[in-house]
């Protein structure tokens, strides 16, 4: 998005609007730019008749963007309504496997909590976690009894009950505060992941009852249970299993994590006290990730490179048939071998379905792959689409995000029914940035192919200024992404 964003700022300086454009329409500001609405993270309701999502809007004044928790009606018939206005950041919206709640995370109380909204009940949210090293990335479990959660903890702590490690946390984190030196010492890798120090601790899984009694840390030991990295980070790093007593997650290697690739899923009871995890994938000697169960919890699907060490390898999907508590039953199949598409986000649209998004000629393509056949249909085409959800039924309803070179990501819901979905069909349901563009004068993305040396072709995008003339010569600024 930032890509596109530069591109249409360029076009504001580098092109002057026609009489009869500017009449009508004027190009992009800076000031727009920040009026832009955020979306993202839509969520489907269980019943497919909902879609949850957050709105991020810039506060110049505060120098901060304070994100809310919206819903909207998957079928487009009635607005977008706000849920949470805490003024804060309320993020992460996930629907209770009933579809009476929402459980998000959010620091409107001064630090990073998950909380439940009840929607039959209605009234304020309710803080579930309280936790000195922060939760984030709450989920349910399958019957809606328990909630697991992700934590940067000090992994010295980790084996301690769940009181007297958060109080150790506490403490540390007090002094660490406290303590005018603010140097650091590094004695191994990863010091550092992206924009933060690691600070010794690590990513541990927890599990709570759903009103927060009962927290416990689930994958203790001095080993990341959560992808450090984006590149081996999909939309599910974990997941309980159907019988709602296990989690299948997303591990960092356990030795050598800076130098290899060997990512697995592994598998904990949901009060597990041992710094050992079963293992799922240990015959792959490459990455692993993102584990979902079918809907009828009969199969496990997620996404697997072949060639260690080499973190560009292709990912496929691959599904296995296990038992309820999440153990394989047969051998794993790999979905998407015959295809040369990297497999990005998925989720379950059927018991024998899975729709998953790839990149192709810069853009975004959707397909459905059946478990049986491993046949591979494409369902949409375009622009940046990711967050993929889905309620199953004949025919399934999704949801996605949608984001396009000439405007920024709002929530879409479509029905995929047999024979695929057509782009005319796709329902804009956030309309969030709606009223702005109608205003904006955005030049529409050409794509083009080249040929170039070795005797292929390549893919390129033109995005010409607002109030283009042919007629005339323009200045081009060639942006190249490797």
């Amino acid at each position: 998005m930032k890509f596109v964003l530069f591109l249409l700022a360029c076009a504001v300086f580098v092109g002057m609007t026609s009489d009869a454009c500017a009449a009508e329409k004027r190009p992009m500001t800076l000031d727009d730019l920040f009026q832009l609405k955020r979306i993202g993270d839509p969520q489907i309701a269980p019943n497919g008749q909902q879609v949850a999502y957050t709105v991020g809007t810039v506060d110049m004044a505060a120098n901060k963007t304070i994100t809310a928790i919206w819903v909207a009606a998957t079928d487009g018939q009635s607005p977008p309504r706000q849920l949470t206005n805490s003024g804060k950041r309320d993020a992460h919206p996930r629907w209770s496997p009933d579809g009476t709640k929402i459980l998000f995370e959010s620091n409107r109380s001064g630090s990073s909590q998950l909380w439940v909204l009840d929607l039959v009940r209605g009234g304020e949210a309710t803080q579930v976690t309280d936790i000195a090293t922060d939760a984030s990335g709450g989920i349910w479990s399958p019957d809606g009894q328990r909630i697991a959660f992700v934590s940067a903890v000090c992994p010295e702590f980790s084996e301690l009950p769940f009181a007297e490690s958060n109080a150790k946390s506490k403490e540390r984190n007090e002094q660490a505060e406290k303590n005018p030196v603010k140097a650091r010492v590094f004695t191994k890798l990863f010091f550092r992941h992206w924009d933060s120090y690691v600070e010794g601790k690590r990513q541990h899984l927890f599990v709570c009852d759903a009103n927060g009694q009962n927290c416990r840390d689930v994958t203790p030991g001095d080993r990341d249970a959560n992808p450090t990295s984006m590149t081996f980070s999909s939309s599910v790093d974990y997941t309980f299993t159907p019988d709602s007593r296990h989690l299948v997650f997303t591990a960092v290697p356990a030795h050598g994590e800076a130098w290899t690739t060997n990512y697995d899923l592994c598998r904990v009871r949901v009060d597990n006290p041992s710094t050992q995890w079963d293992t799922l994938t240990a015959t792959n000697p490459a990455a692993d990730s993102g584990p979902q169960f079918s809907p009828d919890g009969k199969k496990l699907a997620w996404r697997a490179q072949k060639q260690a060490g080499y973190e560009a390898d292709k990912w496929d999907i691959l599904t296995v048939h296990v038992q309820p508590d999440g153990t394989w039953t047969g051998e794993p199949k790999n979905l998407t071998a015959e295809k040369d598409w990297s497999a990005g986000e998925f989720c379950w649209l059927s018991n024998s379905e899975v729709l998953f998004s790839a990149d192709q000629d810069a853009a975004t393509v959707v397909a459905r792959v059946a478990t049986d056949t491993a046949a591979i249909h494409t369902v949409l085409t375009g622009g940046r689409i990711g967050n993929l959800t889905a309620t199953p039924g004949q025919p399934a309803r999704i949801t996605f995000s949608w984001a396009r070179m000439d405007a920024p990501a709002e929530v879409y819901s479509d029905i995929v029914a047999t024979g695929g979905l057509g782009k005319a069909r796709a329902l804009n349901l956030s309309q969030a940035n709606d009223s702005l563009l109608s205003r904006i004068d955005r030049p529409r993305p050409e794509s083009v192919k080249v040929p170039v040396e070795g005797g292929v072709e390549m893919q390129m995008w033109i995005l010409k200024p607002p109030g283009f003339d042919p007629s005339k010569k323009w200045p081009v600024a060639y942006l190249v992404h490797g």
